[in-house]
């Protein structure tokens, strides 16, 4: 269900939103609810990664990794 929507913005910031309108060949309230439309998909698409990440399980070690120095700094001498 689409409702209305009143916004206040800086002048140079509404003469960008009309131009991009024209640019796409779409009204400025189309512009600007697709542009809210694309924020909130990729809001919801990172939150779903992350908690997908989350879930993932560590990959566990064979034993404890151990260097020495001399083999860290080894600059081939």
């Amino acid at each position: 269900m689409l409702k209305n929507l009143t916004i206040t913005a800086e002048e140079e910031d509404l003469r960008w939103l009309k131009h991009e309108a024209v640019e796409k060949g779409v009204s400025v309230s189309k512009l600007v609810g697709d542009m809210v439309a694309e924020k909130r998909k990729r809001g919801a698409a990172y939150w779903e990664a992350y908690e997908g990440w989350k879930k993932i399980e560590p990959v566990p070690m064979a034993g404890p990794v151990s260097f020495n120095r001399e083999e860290e700094h080894d600059r081939g001498r």
